[in-house]
């Protein structure tokens, strides 16, 4: 039976403000909300704890920091598991996103969820940019750091997340043709572009 569940799969840059226009989007549509929450759902689904996923959140290579894990963070059902795998890992959490998407009208945060439900006919897959002096703001005023830290960080953290989409996806992130819709937050403020995101997937869904 078609899976008719409205998904909305949102990217974003660091310091976007993709999060909080998810997260308007869900309170607007009451969608349930998944960013971090996947974490949870792929840590019931593998025996690992949730801090395991946590600490190699949208990373490739993070299996290798199985070796330096302390016992704490693998579960009681899956010590030392025979099969574990990078791959094995992110399948985890593909199976975490699919079993949410079935379940009920849903918006994604990252994690490749655009991907993972590229078969879903009633998705919306959006990016979410800003210019890089807003972006630096947020995250000076998140992290409490200076201009040259914010930076920095942006760098790093978008470099591995870029990293970890292009792997499993085999797209670009970021790029235009890898979403149906790409908006950059700077120019309507971060209320008004979850309201015109709003606008766009009524009319996509005849809602």
């Amino acid at each position: 039976m078609e899976n008719k569940n409205i998904i909305l799969n949102i990217g974003r840059q660091i310091g976007s403000g993709g999060h909080i226009i998810a997260t308007q989007l869900a309170t607007c549509f009451g969608y349930q909300l998944y960013d971090r929450e996947l974490l949870n759902l792929a840590a019931k689904e593998s025996g690992f704890s949730e801090k395991f996923f946590e600490q190699n959140d949208e990373k490739t290579g993070f299996f290798r920091t199985l070796f330096h894990a302390n016992v704490p963070l693998i579960g009681e059902n899956n010590f030392y598991k025979n099969d574990l795998s990078q791959e094995s890992l992110y399948q985890f959490q593909s199976d975490a996103i699919l079993k949410a998407a079935a379940e009920g009208n849903c918006i994604f945060v990252g994690r490749t969820a655009d991907y993972i439900l590229r078969e879903h006919k009633n998705r919306l897959d959006i990016f979410v940019t800003a210019d890089l002096n807003d972006r630096i703001a947020r995250v000076m005023e998140r992290r409490n750091c200076n201009e040259e830290a914010a930076h920095k960080f942006i760098t790093a953290k978008e470099e591995a997340r870029a990293t970890y989409y292009n792997y499993y996806t085999g797209k670009r992130w970021g790029a235009a043709n890898s979403y149906d819709l790409c908006v950059n937050s700077s120019r309507l403020g971060l209320e008004e572009t979850a309201n015109f995101i709003a606008a766009f997937v009524r009319q996509r869904f005849n809602l």
